[in-house]
């Protein structure tokens, strides 16, 4: 499996500098991906958990790609109703072509703040049918030289489309629900739940598998985002995966092989800004796992 590193664009503190360094320890720690949230409203409820300033995600990798080669960068995810998706499928586009051969990766999921779609003037309600719209218009505009959509929530003829990915663009689609499920089967090269348990991969696998059958696709990779938490933890079915000892979360990576999985995403964010450690004590948990965990450069689980 590879590895990655969730870049934490957001709280007191956080400069371009500091983004920087995030980015550059990772690389050379051996992790071969990073990932940027987003939110493009920080109303009081976004503000909780995820406290300005709020670097914007696609700005944050077209500047890491510049200044940290050799990274692959991504989004988890991008919420897509907040985007019309030609701006989202030329950004995508855009930064894969500026990363060079690392690439990009479009995280795609509805997000979760009403205050926030409200404040931008989407219909909340309405995000899952949306995001799934849109996600077809993106892939559409990276096919077509010219492209033309016809939608419920957007419609266009004949507009010239971003120059197309360097190469296949993936799509990971994030969600733990059986609609995200449903979406990553149809629309998705990966699924990209966040904090899963082993319990529940395992009852989602084949029924994802069943649906990408039954669109004519591939079925999507397992690239999940684990939270970490190190420290022991009962073993429950309840447990999230990344939450518990070395032992426990080796164990974890080793069930992820087992399962399939090809990209792994660790968040050392554990939810609230209370409970956020400093960058070095980020920097240390990472170090950590790859000094006792996996072999960074092979894959392989120590």
């Amino acid at each position: 499996m590879r590895y990655g590193v969730n870049l934490l664009n957001f709280g007191s503190g956080t400069t371009p500098q500091t983004l920087t360094r995030q980015a550059t320890d990772a690389r050379d720690l051996g992790y071969t991906f990073a990932m940027i949230s987003d939110h493009i409203a920080v109303t009081p409820d976004v503000h909780g958990v995820y406290p300005a300033p709020f670097y914007d995600q696609f700005l944050l990798a077209a500047h890491l790609a510049a200044r940290v080669p050799g990274l692959r960068l991504g989004t988890t995810i991008t919420v897509i109703p907040y985007r019309h998706p030609l701006q989202t499928a030329r950004l995508a586009a855009n930064i894969d072509q500026l990363n060079g051969d690392a690439g990009f990766v479009l995280g795609a999921g509805v997000g979760w703040s009403a205050a926030e779609y409200e404040t931008l003037g989407i219909p909340f309600r309405e995000r899952g049918a949306i995001t799934d719209e849109y996600l077809a218009a993106i892939r559409a505009a990276w096919a077509e030289e010219t492209t033309s959509f016809q939608g419920r929530y957007v419609s266009y003829e004949g507009v010239h489309t971003a120059p197309a990915p360097t190469a296949s663009l993936p799509v990971w689609v994030g969600g733990n629900s059986p609609a995200a499920q449903r979406r990553a089967a149809r629309l998705g090269e990966g699924w990209h739940p966040f904090m899963p348990t082993l319990e529940a991969l395992r009852a989602a696998l084949p029924l994802i598998a069943r649906e990408a059958e039954a669109a004519g696709r591939p079925t999507p990779a397992l690239v999940p985002r684990l939270q970490l938490r190190l420290a022991p933890q009962p073993d429950t079915a309840e447990r999230p995966l990344g939450h518990g000892s070395v032992d426990q979360l080796r164990g974890d990576l080793e069930a992820l092989v087992e399962l399939g999985a090809t990209d792994v995403l660790l968040d050392t964010y554990p939810g609230t800004p209370g409970e956020r450690g400093t960058a070095d004590d980020d920097r240390r948990v990472l170090e950590l796992v790859a000094e006792k965990v996996v072999d960074l450069a092979t894959g392989d689980v120590r």
